[in-house]
């Protein structure tokens, strides 16, 4: 089975760095996750966003919390979910000393949509639909685009002046031997709100796909895309 970022590719795929093949080329039928460990350069947030990004961190979507030299993990685990979606995780957690913020979310890729939709937060309540590019040195590039809100039986599509529109570059650095991401979330009316960039390495580790950690699971799994 392709992973979801192979299907979201096609043979696109191909032209990315061996290494950024290699993050981004499992599925849960490998029985692998991908465990990166690292330092970011620097953390930022905009005071404009203090209540939104406040709010966040009670379901694990960014924060409203900045620094330099901020030790980093991030845990990319494919297993199917309750319905039976190839999904992947991305459970960030960054380490302020007095604080450890977490920045999780689960990626899958949508027949109907014919794209990767990224679900932030840990009971994914927020979908926002993903464009998937290579970039020219080598890395992957991903942009947000629509954003619906999925609470109870509500559902709606956010307005774009009430959301931020996210652009995240991962690469891997020949030279310093290691993989290097940045990522900036950018509001129509206020300009910057969330951005990091930084350097970890990964190692790959054997697991069962029906035996995922708990932790890294969301709390509750939507089926709407």
């Amino acid at each position: 089975m392709a992973s979801i970022y192979e299907q979201a590719l096609g043979e696109q795929f191909r032209t990315l760095h061996p290494r950024i093949q290699q993050r981004f080329g499992f599925s849960s039928r490998d029985n692998r996750a991908s465990i990166g460990e690292g330092v970011m350069e620097s953390v930022w947030f905009s005071k404009l966003a203090f209540l939104p990004l406040k709010l966040g961190t009670t379901r694990h979507i960014m924060f409203p919390q900045g620094g330099r030299d901020i030790p980093f993990t991030i845990e990319n685990y494919a297993y199917l979910d309750s319905y039976g979606r190839e999904t992947v995780s991305w459970n960030r957690k960054f380490d302020f000393g007095s604080h450890i913020r977490s920045f999780d979310a689960t990626m899958i890729y949508s027949d109907e949509r014919r794209k990767i939709v990224d679900y932030l937060g840990n009971k994914q309540h927020l979908a926002v639909d993903l464009m998937i590019s290579p970039a020219p040195n080598g890395g992957i590039r991903i942009r947000s685009g629509e954003q619906r809100v999925y609470e109870r039986w509500l559902g709606f599509t956010f307005p774009s002046m009430l959301t931020g529109a996210a652009e995240v570059c991962e690469w891997y650095d020949e030279a310093e031997a290691c993989y290097r991401i940045k990522i900036e979330v950018v509001n129509p009316i206020i300009g910057p709100v969330f951005r990091y960039k930084g350097a970890f390495q990964t190692r790959f580790i054997e697991v069962d796909a029906r035996r995922i950690p708990p932790d890294i699971k969301p709390l509750r799994e939507e089926a709407r895309e």
